[in-house]
């Protein structure tokens, strides 16, 4: 099984990402890990030009490395797998930096003073591939790499049209659909996702509020409506996606590959059924 890596740690997330970086590309760039997670803490905390510090309280700092780490581990579980075509290090690289980046499109300009990031929901998509720009940018980073950054993270809206995006090839494609596993699995596992639903729900309505022309896919009227509506979500949203559009790369999950159970499915069936037990519904 997986160690126990406290999402809430930064550090404890970036040292076991390093791990398997370690453990894929033993001869790699030993100080790259760490300056990533270096640059998301430090966006996410507000230290990137006129950004204020995250104040979405879902789709914070932590929400992001519990879809890094999955991702990390998918990645890592395709390549002990044998898995062709082989990720590169830099390849690697540019998945990781896609993932921390994937949600930086809630962070708001220094000037923004009404609400919080939760109003870009229906925008945050393109903001996030729009801030990965501006930021990579900044660290020379080249014009192609960005736009295959900005094709991962696209990956994962809602309401993607994952055949519209110009993915520069097969592996590149293959990796932004890890990504989009990643993201779900990751948060969806979580031991407080079902007490973080609340939490969702105030972003969702905040959104709603500030976009009443653009109602969001799930959007609920409460707490308790949102969460039994997370039920569905998972059956006929999550699972489809992971199956179909994602093409099964969470079976790299499994312990071991390719029959053991799935830890992270494994972990979501149980809040699905805590959800069920606090709604008072049949297991």
């Amino acid at each position: 099984m997986f160690p126990q890596v406290d999402t809430k740690m930064p550090g404890a997330v970036k040292e076991e990402v390093y791990r398997i970086y370690r453990k894929l590309f033993p001869g790699g760039e030993r100080g790259f890990v760490a300056q990533a997670f270096d640059w998301a803490e430090s966006c996410f905390t507000g230290k990137f030009y006129d950004y204020q510090p995250i104040d979405a309280r879902y789709h914070d700092l932590e929400h992001t490395l519990q879809g890094t780490l999955c991702l990390a581990r998918l990645i890592s579980g395709r390549e002990a797998a044998d898995t062709q075509p082989k990720v590169s290090e830099r390849k690697f690289q540019l998945t990781l930096l896609a993932i921390l980046f994937h949600d930086t499109g809630y962070l708001k300009k220094k000037e923004d003073k009404e609400g919080t990031g939760a109003k870009y929901t229906p925008i945050h998509v393109g903001r996030s591939a729009s801030f990965a720009q501006e930021f990579l940018a900044t660290k020379d980073y080249a014009k192609a790499e960005i736009s295959a950054i900005q094709n991962m993270i696209g990956c994962r809206g809602l309401n993607a049209d994952l055949k519209s995006i110009p993915f520069g090839d097969e592996l590149e494609r293959t990796l932004g659909f890890a990504l989009g596993t990643g993201d779900l699995l990751g948060q969806m596992a979580a031991a407080d996702y079902v007490d973080k639903l609340p939490v969702l729900y105030l972003e969702f309505a905040e959104s709603a509020h500030f976009n009443p022309d653009k109602p969001l896919r799930f959007m609920c009227n409460s707490a308790e409506e949102l969460m039994r509506n997370t039920l569905p979500f998972w059956e006929d949203y999550v699972l489809p996606k992971i199956n179909h559009d994602f093409g099964k790369l969470y079976r790299f999950l499994n312990q071991p590959y390719p029959d053991g159970p799935n830890p992270y499915l494994v972990r979501i069936e149980h809040n699905m059924d805590l959800i069920r037990e606090r709604l008072g519904l049949p297991s």
